[in-house]
């Protein structure tokens, strides 16, 4: 595949582990919300160090962002991208993707699996769309929820929080199990999207089928 470069613009975190890079957009560059591309950083050593991320900036917007989990443990490509600095450059794969809008319904992520459903929220918004859709968020502190504040704003009531290793009054406390979603969701003839970590992924869906959701109501894309 081609590598399109760009040109960094700025890096900042959201949360204590996750950053948001905002680049140029190249004029023959685009994409659908929810889709994403390769991502490498543009030195020696680090080209070939390719990893997914989901674009969170609109179609429309002059730029492209991207909201990424970073892992210093691990001394890999997010840890390298922390650490970058407006001026230096990435070099971008062609975009593909598996979760793309089709219609109302409930959205699930765990974690990073939020990434893919920030774009279609966002793209929703802006049509004035966001009715008869829902959003529930796990994850394992309330320090770990990425965009609250903005999600909030955007989905109110409809914006869903558990989280799995703090209990609060505020939220909810456990896993997205079949409980939960009983709880949460009052039509299971809906679309689901769903992204997350792989047992995750595996859990809800399990959950989901034993609730009548057929596959074809789901829409969905695992973080491994």
């Amino acid at each position: 595949m081609p590598a399109h470069p760009v040109t960094i613009q700025s890096v900042s975190y959201i949360t204590y582990n996750v950053i948001r890079i905002v680049t140029n957009k190249p004029s023959d560059y685009d994409f659908q919300p929810g889709q994403a591309t390769e991502v490498a950083v543009n030195e020696e050593g680090w080209k070939e160090e390719k990893r997914p991320f989901t674009f969170t900036s609109l179609p429309g917007e002059d730029h492209l962002e991207f909201t990424i989990k970073v892992y210093p443990l691990h001394n890999g490509v997010t840890k390298r991208l922390a650490t970058l600095k407006a001026g230096d450059e990435l070099l971008l794969s062609d975009v593909f993707g598996a979760i793309s809008y089709e219609g109302s319904g409930v959205f699930i992520a765990g974690g990073a699996g939020l990434t893919p459903f920030l774009a279609i929220l966002k793209s929703l918004e802006e049509e004035n769309k966001l009715d008869g859709n829902k959003l529930l968020f796990a994850n394992k502190t309330t320090s770990d929820i990425i965009l609250k504040d903005k999600l909030h704003a955007m989905l109110g009531t409809n914006f869903r929080n558990i989280l799995s290793d703090e209990k609060t009054e505020e939220y909810a406390h456990g896993y997205i199990d079949k409980a939960y979603l009983q709880k949460e969701v009052t039509d299971f003839k809906q679309k689901f999207y769903v992204c997350g970590p792989p047992e995750m992924m595996k859990q809800v869906e399990k959950h989901l089928t034993e609730l009548g959701v057929e596959k074809e109501q789901l829409i969905k894309e695992d973080l491994s």
